[in-house]
């Protein structure tokens, strides 16, 4: 049993005798078959799988300790785990054995967590490779239990956590056959010659049953008879081809459930093959650093190079290689780690696909200012989201509740920061950009001797191709499964187009984020933090119109939108010449000298005098580019965004996390409410849902706070007047029913119906 607050445990118990209660107080009271599969987990650099469930247990309690001021649970009663297992009518039910009774290499759990978020507890499943059951590689078995605990995660709406350590699919051979078949030389007594093919005498391919191959009767140079073998089928099912047609089956299954419901995927030793394809078709993924993921081992293809260039698994799907590429969005150190992060991502995710993410109330109050300011010199974007410690050891407090913001892909596309928080205690997914400059590292490959390090500059404020392409990533991850209401801070001066930024794809990464965006089915929020810039295509792909019932795009007072930067609309707009004339229009001595030119006439005087105005206008040149270049940002200020209606409305950033709590809370409630209406009524579309809803409101509509207090306060009315719609909805399509049918059809149905 776990110290409630250290985590640490005081004593031990065997899980086979947990249902007995028996306490031992050594850890490892006798050696048995459990203690053995511990072993060997442990060897391949894992835990065994039945040993995640303490694991859990145990992270439970310390995510209840970052919330002192909740009442945690009974530490007993935090989780309770049922394993699944597949029947002979080939569905999962919930069964109760001793641990380690599997006799295939994949596990499954449908388990309750009492968590902050849900007290009550919250219902997931859990499915993980058993590596002591043949290295935990996938065989037609595991591939049928893995399709059916992740159908069973997805038809019921719940988040579906994948532990992967194994080692691909299943290879085998036809044991039966090696002692038997035997090969006909090209000359007996020199094998360096070569054989023509490999037979079975007559008597041993008559002790075969039928199928186990497939083979030629011919005779031997002694006239005897031999079967000349063509192929090699066996009577066990799982040792080849068949096994690749079972991970195909769960590749697609996992597809699915990405789109359908919250996948997670925790890499906590090797993964190889169709356990790399898994992990990443979840798309979510935590990488514990001792867990590789890749298709081929390097011994493999160290062969396949014909010399030895790769030393060790993790040169190809280590850490290193697979947070850098986005593959992983979080590096862990060891497997209570990995169990603390999943949950720590389970605390952003609602308890099944249909509901709206959990609210925790939070200690940091939503109506205080925020007191770190964005500056026009470069900054470090967590200080904004997050907060930070100052020189002096005090806290500055940024947009989120403290201690709640979590980066993920931190590896991957550095000009742009992903991660989730909360505002409020609503969990919000959030993409905001790294100003600073950073760098791009591409490795050299072992495989190529004349390969050499890359290391790219990127510049803060840019969209490249790898951030692009993570801003895209982050969007989809955001909207499905977890359910979460997006804010973007917008600062971004615009892609990145030279030649190599355009080879590697950016149009089509930029493109992703439209199509993220357009499919969104939560509230995004597009905020132009104060000192940022949207500008050009950058501003295109984030505009509200992609998606005008789910985004809202909003300007601090301080924040600038445009096509181009003030000095290049001034290359084009406001030239030299544009401002030498407005020299000679506001300049005293400009228009003096100009006067005397025009009484001077044609003579020396006017040589001099022009040459007084010329460097009289190189003199005021610089001055009048700064003037170019701010009448120009006039035109890119937050007053323009809004008399144009290109933003709601404009902002104060010290006052913007109250602003958006509460505009959140409304959003969120009147989807809610929104989906009610449309469901009672077919014909009903998002703008006359959105008028009965105002229609209905009894309360001051351009106040967020009035409309969520009266939404929360009058659930009750609204679901009565919702309920007299469906009423209606279902009586005029009666009718329309009826009056399609003859006199005779009506009466007889409505004969039959009494």
């Amino acid at each position: 049993s776990p110290d409630p607050v250290t985590g640490v445990p005081r004593q031990y118990r065997a899980l086979e005798e947990a249902q007995a209660g028996v306490m031992q107080i050594s850890p490892y009271p006798t050696s048995n078959t459990v203690q053995m599969k511990r072993s060997s987990a442990r060897r391949v650099g894992s835990t065994y799988a039945f040993d995640f469930l303490g694991l859990m247990e145990v992270g439970l309690i310390q995510q209840w300790a970052k919330h002192p001021s909740l009442s945690m649970p009974p530490s007993g009663s935090l989780f309770e785990a049922k394993e699944l297992v597949l029947g002979e009518d080939n569905t999962l039910s919930p069964v109760s054995r001793p641990v380690g009774a599997n006799d295939i290499g994949m596990l499954a759990w449908h388990a309750t967590l009492k968590t902050p978020e849900y007290p009550n507890g919250r219902e997931i499943v859990l499915i993980a490779n058993d590596v002591t059951v043949q290295s935990g590689s996938f065989g037609v078995k595991e591939d049928d239990f893995f399709f059916k605990a992740s159908e069973y995660a997805r038809e019921r709406g719940l988040p579906r956590l994948y532990i992967s350590c194994n080692s691909g699919a299943r290879i085998g051979l036809v044991e039966d056959l090696k002692p038997m078949f035997k090969v006909a030389w090209n000359d007996e007594s020199n094998p360096a010659s070569g054989f023509k093919y490999l037979y079975l005498t007559d008597e041993d391919y008559k002790s075969l049953k039928e199928g186990t191959v497939g083979a030629t009767k011919t005779k031997g140079p002694d006239g005897e008879d031999r079967w000349a073998l063509d192929d090699i089928v066996g009577q066990i099912h799982g040792i080849g081809v068949e096994n690749l047609r079972g991970s195909g089956m769960i590749a697609g299954e996992t597809s699915r459930a990405y789109d359908e419901t919250f996948t997670l995927s925790f890499v906590t030793g090797r993964s190889v093959g169709i356990g790399a394809y898994l992990v990443r078709l979840g798309k979510r993924v935590i990488q514990m650093i001792d867990g590789p993921m890749i298709l081929t081992g390097y011994s493999a293809l160290n062969k396949l190079l014909g010399k030895d260039v790769y030393t060790s698994q993790d040169q190809l799907g280590g850490p290193q290689v697979m947070h850098p590429n986005g593959v992983s969005h979080e590096i862990v150190n060891n497997d209570q780690e990995g169990v603390h992060s999943m949950l720590d991502w389970l605390s952003f995710v609602p308890k099944d696909m249909n509901s709206p993410p959990p609210v925790v109330a939070q200690e940091d109050p939503v109506d205080r200012d925020i007191d770190f300011l964005p500056s026009k010199t470069p900054y470090d974007p967590r200080h904004m989201l997050a907060g930070h410690e100052d020189d002096k050891g005090n806290f500055v407090s940024g947009f989120f509740d403290k201690g709640t913001f979590k980066e993920y892909l931190a590896g991957w596309g550095k000009s742009v920061v992903v991660g989730r928080a909360k505002l409020g205690g609503i969990p919000m997914g959030v993409i905001a950009v790294e100003t600073r400059l950073s760098q791009r590292i591409i490795p050299a490959d072992p495989a190529n001797p004349d390969s050499r390090e890359n290391v790219e500059p990127q510049a803060g404020q840019v969209w490249f191709p790898d951030s692009a392409y993570k801003t895209a990533t982050a969007i989809e991850d955001f909207n499905r499964g977890e359910n979460l209401p997006l804010i973007i801070f917008a600062n971004w001066r615009g892609f990145s187009g030279g030649t190599r930024d355009m080879y590697s794809e950016v149009l089509k990464f930029g493109a992703m984020i439209v199509d993220g965006l357009r499919t969104y089915k939560h509230p995004v929020f597009v905020y132009l933090p104060p000192n940022g810039e949207l500008r050009g295509g950058a501003w295109v792909v984030v505009d509200p119109t992609i998606n005008d019932q789910m985004m809202e795009m909003y300007a601090d007072k301080e924040s600038r939108g445009g096509i181009l930067e003030p000095p290049g609309i001034c290359e084009v707009k406001f030239r030299k010449a544009d401002q030498i004339k407005t020299m000679h229009r506001l300049d005293e001595k400009l228009q003096a000298l100009t006067k005397e030119l025009a009484d001077a006439g044609d003579n020396e005087a006017a040589t001099k005098i022009k040459a007084e105005i010329s460097k009289r206008e190189d003199t005021l040149l610089p001055l009048y580019l700064q003037i170019a270049h701010e009448f120009a940002d006039l035109h890119d200020r937050a007053g323009r965004m809004k008399a144009k209606g290109v933003v709601e409305d404009v902002l104060s950033w010290k006052r913007s996390r109250e602003f958006f709590y509460w505009r959140t809370q409304r959003k969120l409630a009147e989807l809610e409410v929104r989906k009610k209406l449309m469901n009672a009524d077919s014909t009903m579309s998002w703008s006359d849902a959105t008028a009965k809803i105002q229609e209905m409101a009894d309360c001051d509509w351009t106040s967020d706070k009035a409309v969520v207090e009266w939404i929360q306060g009058s659930e009750k009315k609204v679901d009565e007047a919702i309920g007299k719609m469906a009423y209606e909805s279902i009586s005029k399509e009666v009718e329309s029913k009826l009056d399609s049918l003859t006199s005779d059809q009506r009466n007889d149905l409505l004969a039959r119906l009494r």
